[in-house]
């Protein structure tokens, strides 16, 4: 299993839908819905997850798990249950955000300071959300240090999560590398439920190893998957060929890529602000230059560039030349 991950301000549902059409992940986590002391209306969820609105999958059919961020186990509990109803496989809750304005306000990582808010929240919102639906949870080793971390994971567990992803960093650590993935193994030996590995995956070599010494066979893939959107059919075909079977198509060139960054301009142009949209095109084109060459000089082309009509016009001409 190969999930997508939730990265807040990032990948929202349009890298959502553009990175799933061109494939290689099995499920999408959204980007945190946060959750205070109320119920949100429907169209909040939606907003941030109008996948809801079509069965709750991206438009190349890959599930996508709405998650909710908050400290409050009943308002939790109520909100997963109105989410849950709009049609999806399950609810994420998010005890992984570093960022100091969630964490000031109660949500994210600083929960993984006490173990027993996380037993209370998940088991509220177990209960609340119907059982052929999944209830999983994001957390990282810990919040100043790693110390609790067996302690956490066991607390989600004793809640009724079916499924922890772990970013195999600490709050304190934030995004700097390395991820730590043989505390995931430490977790795996303490816990029976399903683990996910996340942290620092950039290519196939860094899958392998995150394998090897967390011991989780599922990852989820965030930044190196906006860096590099053929990542997951890379780790899929290594897959299919230690197994002797038949590999899917491993390979997304840059040439491969216009048409897909056309859409996704596409898509931006349908729901973000004019004096915004040529942001959004810059900041993927600013990660796809980390894995491809031909990117850095897009990237220049277009660093310059604020009219949306400039904008079309260039991908205009980068379709036709394909790359």
């Amino acid at each position: 299993m190969l999930i997508l991950a939730p990265m807040e301000g990032l990948l929202d549902f349009v890298l959502r839908d553009v990175l799933t059409r061109i494939g290689g992940v099995d499920r999408c986590v959204s980007e945190f819905i946060r959750v205070t002391n109320t119920l949100l209306p429907e169209r909040t969820f939606l907003r941030i997850v109008p996948e809801l609105a079509h069965g709750g999958r991206t438009f190349a059919g890959v599930p996508v798990r709405p998650q909710l961020l908050g400290s409050d186990p009943a308002c939790l509990a109520d909100n997963a249950a109105r989410v849950a109803a709009m049609g999806c496989d399950g609810v994420d809750l998010n005890f992984g955000c570093p960022a100091k304005q969630v964490n000031r306000h109660g949500g994210g990582s600083v929960l993984l300071q006490d173990p027993e808010v996380l037993f209370q929240i998940v088991r509220a919102v177990r209960a609340a959300v119907p059982a052929h639906q999944v209830v999983s949870a994001k957390m990282r080793l810990g919040f100043n240090d790693d110390s609790t971390a067996e302690e956490c994971a066991l607390a989600l567990e004793a809640g009724g999560a079916s499924e922890i992803v772990v970013h195999a960093r600490t709050k304190v650590d934030a995004y700097r590398p390395p991820a730590y993935w043989h505390r995931i193994a430490d977790i795996k030996a303490k816990v029976r439920t399903p683990l996910v590995a996340n942290g620092e995956i950039w290519n196939v070599a860094d899958a392998l190893q995150a394998r090897a010494e967390s011991g989780c066979f599922d990852l989820m893939l965030g930044r190196g998957m906006v860096s590099n959107p053929g990542l997951g059919w890379a780790i899929k075909a290594h897959d299919a060929a230690a197994q002797g079977g038949q590999s899917p198509a491993t390979t997304v060139n840059w040439q491969d890529l216009p048409p897909h960054l056309r859409t996704f301009w596409q898509i931006v142009s349908g729901h973000v602000s004019e004096r915004h949209r040529a942001g959004r095109l810059k900041q993927w084109m600013n990660f796809l230059r980390k894995h491809y060459p031909e990117a850095e000089t897009a990237y220049q082309h277009i660093r310059t560039l604020n009219q949306p009509s400039q904008i079309d016009t260039w991908l205009a001409e980068l379709v036709a030349s394909k790359g």
